[in-house]
């Protein structure tokens, strides 16, 4: 498969909504930027604050969600963005915010997705790398059935198949879902698909001062008795939340991503660490060379 051709949008496309974790007020601007410009985010609250790349030598320690720093400037849970970005396909982009977090919307990233979608999307002529997984590789969660396997693919695709299993007490029901990524498929079956608490960890986050805005409506959450509030957009939606937050973090290699990823109750920690074992042991796999940029 010949590497494809870097992509950005046309226009400036904007989101606005309530941060999940501060419960702030944000406006979020998606930026053109030239090719070889890779992702960043940027604070426009932070006086003199500069772009933080989005890559994973960038990010910090967090539970729950995906967060980038540099220079004591954080930017929290951008995992939903990257993941609409990646999924389409947008390669340059300057993502400019007015707060430490993107909005939370409605824990997806659909609309993200059509933000972009709207501003158009245009071909930048320069080779695109690729990271061709060329020998397995796997890492382990902290429990024994925490996984992410990654094997070599021989069509340059990045395929991910999402295993979830939180037992027999769980009200949500074991499920599994795979997809190869493509911005089609992305849009048609990854990109609505929202993120979700069980009811009880909604509380604790809560009394850590957490998303004190954010109502059942807002996103999923699970009682007892199955989703509260709310309904599901398909029987497999967690796992297909899942997948989306693979994207988005797999896209921390800074680069596309070719092969096939199991993936079994990992978290964003996890895949984190699966991008920087693959990136250490397959730097001979990146590919044009002519495309690389240093992070």
């Amino acid at each position: 498969m010949k590497p494809r051709t870097q992509r950005t949008i046309a226009t400036t496309a904007q989101v606005t909504g309530v941060g999940f974790l501060t419960g702030a007020d944000i406006t979020l601007r998606f930026i053109p930027a030239e090719a070889g410009h890779g992702v960043a985010f940027t604070r426009t609250d932070k006086q003199f604050a500069p772009p933080i790349p989005a890559v994973v030598s960038y990010t910090v320690p967090r539970s729950r969600r995906t967060a980038i720093s540099r220079c004591g400037v954080v930017v929290e849970m951008v995992e939903h963005v990257l993941a609409a970005l990646a999924g389409l396909q947008i390669d340059n982009c300057l993502v400019e915010l007015d707060g430490p977090e993107p909005p939370g919307c409605d824990g997806s990233s659909l609309q993200f997705a059509e933000a972009l979608l709207q501003a158009g999307i245009v071909d930048q002529g320069a080779p695109r790398e690729r990271l061709e997984l060329r020998r397995d590789v796997v890492v382990y969660g902290d429990e024994a059935d925490q996984s992410v396997y990654g094997t070599p693919a021989a069509d340059g695709h990045l395929h991910i198949r999402y295993s979830l299993d939180y037992g027999a007490d769980s009200p949500i029901q074991p499920q599994h879902y795979e997809v190869t990524v493509t911005p089609q498929n992305f849009i048609d079956q990854i990109m609505f698909a929202r993120t979700f608490v069980l009811e009880h960890e909604a509380h604790a986050l809560r009394a850590q001062g957490y998303g004190k805005r954010t109502t059942a409506r807002d996103l999923l959450i699970f009682g007892a008795q199955g989703v509260i509030d709310n309904s599901l957009r398909c029987p497999d939606e967690c796992a297909r939340h899942k997948i989306l937050d693979c994207i988005g973090d797999f896209a921390l290699a800074g680069c596309d991503l070719s092969g096939y990823v199991d993936a079994h109750r990992t978290g964003h920690q996890l895949n984190a660490e699966f991008v920087r074992r693959v990136k250490l042991t397959h730097a001979e796999a990146v590919w044009p060379t002519t495309a690389r940029k240093a992070a």
